[in-house]
Formats: C-alpha cells, sequence, structure tokens
C-alpha cells in the first residue's frame, strides 16, 4: 500500500466523531482535482509554447526559403483557333506505313505504337511538313500551331547510352516554295521566322531561333511521356506553351507561311508526334495603347450597324465556309456581352444571276447566319434574317472589285 494512503487511513481514525468523514473526503478529492487540473493546465502550456516555437522555426525557414527562391507568376492565355486548317491524331494510320497526311524532304517516317497509342516516328535525320493541297504559303496571319511529342527523361535506352533524345526542332518558314527543307542546320538565317529546339539530351536548357538570327534559350524540365506543345502566332506577337505553361512570349516575329519538323540526328525509336492541329486564328493580340473594344463594337458605336464581306459561302448556296466562323464568333460575343441588342441581319448579293434567284438566296444565307450565332448561345430573339439581294449595291457592280464588296452581310442595330 502506498505511503499517502497510509496516511489518509490514519487521518480518518483521528477524525472527532462530530466531524463528517465524507465532507472531509470531499476536500481532499477538491484538491486532488485541483492538482490534476494545476498539472493538465501546466502540460498544456508547455505543448502550446513548444507548438509555438515550431511554428516560429517554420515561418523563420520559410521566410529564409523566400528570399533564395521568389515566386513568380505568368500567363496561360492559350486559346485554339477558331477554323481548324490541318488536324490529324495518326489513329486511322495503319503501323510500319508512312502517314498519308503528311509529305517527306528526307530521313525514314513510319506510323508506329508507343505508351499504347499510335504516333508518328521520326529517324535518321528525317525532315516532314503537313501535306497541304494548296500551293505555296498557307498560313494565316492569325494561326495557332499544336502538337504532342514523347520525351524520354533518361539517355539510359538499351543500346543508345550517351545518345540526345527527343532533339526536335519545329520550324516556320517564311519562303512561299515548300519543294525544299528551309535549312539543315540550327542557323537558318533569312528562311526561318522562328525555330524551336526542345527535349534534347539531358539538359533542361530549351532554345529558339527567331528573325533569322535572333537566339533566346529558357529553362524548362519535361515529363516522361507525352507532352502538350502550343503556339500561337497573332501578326506579328508569337508564344510558345508546354504543357499549358507559357514559355516564349515574343512581340515582332517575321510572317511564317508554312511549318515542319525536323530530327537534325540518326535517333532510331526515340522521336514521336502525334495530335498535330493547325487552326486559323489566334491568342488575342496585347497592344497596350490600343482602346478595349472589339472592331463590332466600335462599328455599331460609330454607324450602328456591323457591315463585312468576310462571311462567305459555297458558291450559289447557303452553306457558310469555315472561315466565316470568325466574324460570327465576333458578332456573338458582342451580342452575348450586349444581351439587349436587336439585330436585322441583312444578306446581300451581287447583280450576277437573277432576282429570281438571288432574292430568296440572301435570305436563305441571313437564315443561315442566324442559325449560327444560335448555336454560339446568342437568343434569336433578338435576331430578324432579311434577304436584300442585289437591290442595295455600295459599289460598282461592272467590275469583280465592285461586286466582291456588293456580296456583304450587315448587321443593322434596332
Amino acid at each position: 500500500m502506498k505511503k499517502w494512503m497510509i496516511a489518509v487511513l490514519i487521518a480518518l481514525v483521528a477524525v472527532p466523531a462530530e466531524v463528517s468523514a465524507q465532507g472531509w473526503l470531499g476536500r481532499i478529492g477538491e484538491k486532488v482535482v485541483d492538482r490534476a487540473k494545476s498539472k493538465a493546465e501546466s502540460e498544456a502550456i508547455d505543448a502550446a509554447k513548444g507548438k509555438k516555437d515550431k511554428n516560429e522555426e517554420a515561418a523563420e525557414a520559410q521566410v529564409e526559403s523566400a528570399d533564395d527562391t521568389p515566386t513568380t507568376t505568368t500567363s496561360s492565355d492559350f486559346k485554339r483557333g477558331s477554323v481548324i486548317m490541318f488536324q490529324d491524331d495518326v489513329t486511322a494510320e495503319q503501323v510500319g506505313e508512312f502517314p498519308s497526311k503528311w509529305d517527306l524532304f528526307s530521313g525514314t517516317v513510319e506510323t508506329k505504337t508507343v505508351a499504347g497509342v499510335k504516333a508518328i516516328n521520326l529517324t535518321d535525320n528525317a525532315q516532314v511538313q503537313p501535306l497541304i493541297k494548296e500551293q505555296g504559303a498557307y498560313l494565316p496571319e492569325e494561326f495557332t500551331i499544336e502538337y504532342d511529342f514523347y520525351y524520354w527523361p533518361t539517355n539510359n535506352v538499351p543500346g543508345n547510352d550517351g545518345i540526345g533524345l527527343n532533339d526536335l526542332k519545329f520550324i516556320l518558314a517564311v519562303t512561299k516554295d515548300r519543294s525544299e527543307f528551309p535549312g539543315e542546320g540550327y542557323d537558318q538565317g533569312e528562311l526561318t521566322a522562328f525555330v524551336l529546339r526542345h527535349g534534347v539530351c539531358e539538359t533542361k536548357e530549351q532554345s529558339y531561333l527567331f528573325n533569322g538570327n535572333k537566339e533566346g534559350s529558357f529553362d524548362y524540365s519535361f515529363k516522361k511521356g507525352w507532352n502538350h506543345v502550343a503556339l500561337s502566332f497573332n501578326k506579328r506577337a508569337l508564344k510558345v506553351y508546354f504543357n499549358d505553361k507559357r514559355v516564349v512570349n515574343l512581340p515582332r516575329v517575321n510572317q511564317p507561311t508554312w511549318l515542319c519538323f525536323q530530327v537534325p540526328f540518326e535517333y532510331i525509336n526515340l522521336t514521336f508526334i502525334r495530335n498535330v492541329v493547325i487552326a486559323k486564328g489566334a491568342v488575342a493580340l496585347y497592344d497596350r495603347n490600343a482602346q478595349d473594344v472589339s472592331a463590332v463594337e466600335k462599328a455599331i458605336q460609330e454607324t450602328g450597324k456591323f457591315v463585312t464581306n468576310n462571311i462567305l459561302f459555297d458558291t450559289g448556296k447557303a452553306t457558310l465556309k469555315q472561315e466565316s466562323m470568325i466574324e460570327i464568333m465576333r458578332v456573338a460575343d458582342y451580342m452575348k456581352k450586349n444581351p439587349t441588342a436587336r439585330f436585322e441581319v441583312q444578306g446581300h448579293t451581287d447583280n450576277q444571276g437573277s432576282d429570281k434567284v438571288n432574292d430568296p438566296l440572301s435570305q436563305q444565307r441571313a437564315e443561315a447566319i442566324v442559325k449560327a450565332l444560335e448555336g454560339l448561345g446568342v437568343d434569336g430573339f433578338n435576331l430578324k434574317a432579311v434577304g436584300k439581294g442585289s437591290h442595295e449595291p455600295v459599289a460598282d457592280n461592272k467590275t469583280e472589285e465592285g461586286r466582291a464588296k456588293n456580296r456583304r452581310v450587315e448587321f443593322i442595330k434596332r
């Protein structure tokens, strides 16, 4: 039996009869509880103090770390162009065959399977370009280009020790002649607007060349497997994105005309690309001196209507051409920002053909535009299609230039 318990028993025996043993024990119990509370509070204070010390240490360490590596941010503003000009995901190709949507300058290119999907394998100093039927330059003044490439994070590939992996060059040429590759080495001189070289060996340093002889570089570490590359060009500004992170932002680059890819060494089963997409349209051009107002809004503010010759149809039909969607999207953006605005959509033709043909055709074309706007989220209640035929010309129908101006669409605010 513990000593303190013996002392308590002796005290109980010595207590006078008139004293309540129960009350006395109660007071002892209160003292025990008080002592326990005091001990608990002391332990809690010590624990809190210890926690505070740890938090202070962590905060100090964070401050020291922040001093060493300041936090930075950048923009991720990429948006694919609205009209697809070329697209190849390789899924329809046969493994072992040359990809049918491509044209070869030199080297070896085959469809193969890597990481469970079909891809284009470039080997033996391969140089390829998309197979575009139109001759000469095909890249517009606003476009986006995207592709995926497979990255090996080490050079410990059996039989290929020491070889730099995935050394891929993406090239934007400035020539109109697409029959010849725009250069062999990294320095393409005046034949290129932009050259991007990435995925070289074990380094995280990526490099690029622009306007013939200007160079630049940046650090980026690719992940193992498929990585996404995107490029946006708008009249003069060029931006590049790796996996949605913007890594190149050039304010002035020469207008590109066409594109190609090159693997500059005799790699075997190392460099793969897929999901190549070329689209018309691009990330909005940044101009700090420009007013924050669209061409549609400006025209409506000044004249009460927006007139355009950029909404095109198949000859003799009311079928919209793909490139017309860029202009229609601009009108849709304005109307969604101004949901109470109401427009009469007028279709106008030149005088080629009879009124019997042109009048209903212009009505059908106006209705096709209204339908396209509704498909983009515009309230059809605010739109009225009207076919004007050739009855309201704005230029001389005797010349092709005049007839082109008469073939127009007018959005008149009501």
